[in-house]
């Protein structure tokens, strides 16, 4: 069966991988918009690896003339699979069910309706047939959404309940947020006295550059989960990751920098209390106590050590394990490689 895909970050690259790990038949041929270790994709996700508003700018056209060339390439297709990046994925599904009102249109990864935009809804209840949460509280804003479970939890199957001795720093999978944090890790770095460690995600293993002095870490190109279990501590950049630490039961806090007027426009758009997916879930949870602390725009480096010398290994044990009933432990992928192969 062949399924037109649209996949243009890493995260979602990763997450497209999860589920055609269970592809042990070939019951699946995908086209469309992915990494190349997929397989020879029409575009490539790595046109559409940038960050910030006016980082995206120049991609605009690129992004129109690769929503034609999907739409035009879906002619003989049955599915479609979108994940994440409703900027560009949106006006695709908009697109492609104007074209082809019969094609069957998967989205994962929910836009972030909860946070900001919520007149996206409308689009997406006309134009996604499948809409695939990540989050059990998304239900109360996607009335016709199925939840399969958080995919987070696939990648951190345990908490810990022993730590390792190292400090973790993991600063994103994003070139300008990589820009934006790294001059505060070096500056964290020279004041740790112990092994530190640092995550390259695999879009960037050959783009060490953007990273700038390295000499003070430990350069790791393996999984997440095994970074984490070296560490006693973790200074994690906002995403994802901030979950998976969450799930591993490492103490970390939170930090996240980037252009100021792009910050301004952020706030004045993003309806939050909070920023880190944990600190959110607790929230809708109606959960009284955060997970963890969060450290926006400006801050200083002495707070940030203050909250590794004082942070409780057992406190963000009991509230990984908390996490995990909330999330309800599942394998969301499977389930999807399994909705995905079904017949129309």
């Amino acid at each position: 069966m062949q399924i037109l895909v649209s996949v243009l970050e890493e995260s979602a690259n990763i997450h497209l991988g999860k589920i055609l790990k269970f592809d042990k038949n070939r019951e699946l041929e995908i086209i469309g918009l992915f990494d190349e270790r997929f397989g020879n994709p029409i575009v490539s996700s790595k046109k559409f690896n940038v960050m910030g508003i006016f980082s995206i700018l120049p991609k605009i056209k690129i992004a129109k003339d690769s929503i034609k060339k999907l739409v035009d390439s879906a002619k003989n297709i049955q599915k479609v699979l979108l994940i994440d990046s409703p900027a560009f994925n949106l006006p695709l599904a908009k697109a492609l069910k104007e074209k082809y009102p019969n094609i069957k249109i998967y989205f994962y990864i929910l836009p972030k309706i909860w946070a900001w935009n919520r007149d996206r809804i409308k689009i997406i209840e006309k134009y996604i047939d499948y809409q695939i949460s990540i989050f059990p509280f998304e239900q109360q804003f996607y009335k016709n959404s199925i939840y399969f479970g958080n995919p987070s939890i696939e990648d951190i199957p345990e908490t810990f309940k022993t730590l390792g001795d190292k400090i973790a720093f993991l600063p994103g999978s994003r070139e300008n947020e990589i820009r934006h944090h790294m001059p505060i890790f070096r500056e964290l770095a020279k004041k740790i006295d112990k092994n530190k460690i640092i995550l390259i995600p695999k879009n960037l293993e050959n783009k060490l550059e953007i990273y700038g002095n390295l000499s003070q870490f430990d350069i790791r190109f393996g999984s997440i989960f095994d970074i984490l279990k070296e560490s006693s501590f973790a200074f994690v950049c906002s995403g994802t990751a901030t979950l998976e630490t969450a799930l591993s039961g490492v103490p970390f806090v939170l930090l996240y920098k980037m252009n100021p007027i792009e910050f301004w426009i952020a706030k004045k758009f993003v309806k939050l209390k909070n920023v880190g997916l944990a600190n959110i879930i607790f929230e809708k949870n109606s959960t009284k106590d955060i997970f963890h602390k969060e450290f926006l725009q400006k801050f200083e480096i002495e707070d940030l050590l203050k909250e590794m010398n004082l942070s409780k290994q057992n406190e963000f044990y009991l509230k990984s394990l908390e996490l995990r009933k909330i999330l309800k432990e599942d394998n969301p992928s499977y389930k999807i490689f399994e909705l995905l192969k079904k017949q129309i």
